[in-house]
């Protein structure tokens, strides 16, 4: 076994540009439905925890090495665990891709401090495949 790994940092003002300039066509876009709802709170929209769920998505990318084929947003998705620590889940293409290339065992960690956001995304790749 290898390991693929795949780091992103997003800048929260960046997202919050996005949000501003495309609103909903930027958040349906990009963000299921169940992580926009994560992102929700009594005050709105926590930019920050969009930031981070799309510096996860683009970590992923890293890892998966799509060549010309396009990965759908949402086929990679941030889940929230009860206990609060966060793990990505693919569908659709995405996880098509994954196994074709033989990558499984994916583990996601995720930070934001002040105004940026970042991801670390690990797979374990099986070079058997």
């Amino acid at each position: 076994m290898a390991l693929r790994v795949g780091i992103d940092l997003v800048s929260v003002d960046a997202v919050r540009e996005a949000v501003r300039d495309h609103g909903d066509r930027y958040l349906q876009r990009l963000y299921t439905e169940a992580e926009l709802r994560d992102c929700r709170t009594e005050h709105g929209l926590a930019l920050e925890r969009l930031a981070v769920r799309f510096a996860a998505k683009e970590a992923t990318l890293k890892v998966l090495r799509p060549s010309d084929q396009g990965i759908s947003w949402k086929s990679m998705e941030v889940v929230k665990h009860p206990s609060g620590w966060v793990g990505i889940s693919l569908s659709g293409c995405a996880a098509q891709l994954a196994e074709e290339e033989g990558l499984g065992g994916f583990a996601l960690s995720v930070t934001h401090e002040e105004n940026y956001a970042t991801a670390v995304v690990v797979a374990e790749e099986d070079f058997r495949k």
